[in-house]
């Protein structure tokens, strides 16, 4: 799929996933967007926390690492244009998700958030089970 920023018009490429079918749950980073992504499965998913098969419960956010650009994986970020990073609008969004998802002409709706089962991949830029190691 091909995005394109609501804020300064530049073009890049953009994946969605359904946590549902992974048993996952997700956290954007607040610096630079990049999509960190959590099984349910993993060995060091913490036991006090939920998979919520969404955006990340607030109490996995101590558990997590920091993003490679220095910024932290947390509820209630979004996914940012690679070009400006700024945070991408989820209801603009929904526009060139829906034109190019061939579920659409079944009646599939885009979310129109970042919070819910589907999560937004920006660039390619995403990290798989980033858990700090067990003290």
């Amino acid at each position: 799929m091909i995005g394109t920023c609501d804020k300064c018009g530049e073009s890049f490429k953009f994946e969605i996933f359904h946590n549902g079918f992974g048993d996952t749950s997700y956290a954007y980073c607040d610096t630079c967007g990049m999509t960190a992504i959590l099984s349910g499965w993993h060995r060091q998913w913490p036991s006090s926390v939920k998979c919520t098969q969404a955006e990340i419960a607030p109490e996995m956010q101590p558990y997590l690492k920091p993003c490679e650009c220095g910024g932290r994986f947390a509820k209630g970020n979004s996914p940012r244009c690679p070009h400006c990073k700024q945070p991408l609008s989820a209801e603009k969004a929904a526009e060139y998700i829906e034109q190019q998802s061939p579920g659409t002409r079944k009646g599939w709706r885009w979310q129109r958030n970042w919070l819910g089962i589907y999560c937004a991949v920006v660039d390619g830029r995403h990290v798989a089970d980033i858990f700090k190691e067990a003290k």
